[in-house]
């Protein structure tokens, strides 16, 4: 499954409201399904830690290191990518 961040977002991803909806509504069932979740990041030029903890850190801190092989984060810039490192590291203590 993927989701293209940026359709829910706009440019700038810092809803945590539509992460925690992202994450309940489409993460965890594609999660506990098999599912392999592609987080297209395309368009997105900034989000903020808090946007990247709702959507992800739950399923990271639940589930542990086997939620690595299970997540694609792609077209990140630099910048969203040292945030979703940030926060897996985080969720993974």
């Amino acid at each position: 499954m993927e989701i293209i961040i940026r359709d829910y977002t706009g440019s700038f991803a810092e809803n945590k409201d539509v992460a925690k909806e992202l994450r309940e509504g489409k993460i965890i069932p594609a999660n506990d399904s098999g599912e392999i979740i592609t987080l297209n990041f395309t368009g997105i030029d900034s989000s903020t830690q808090s946007f990247i903890h709702a959507l992800i850190s739950e399923i990271f801190q639940i589930n542990g290191e086997k939620c690595l092989d299970m997540f694609i984060f792609k077209n990140c810039n630099k910048a969203v990518k040292s945030l979703i490192g940030t926060v897996i590291n985080y969720s993974l203590e």
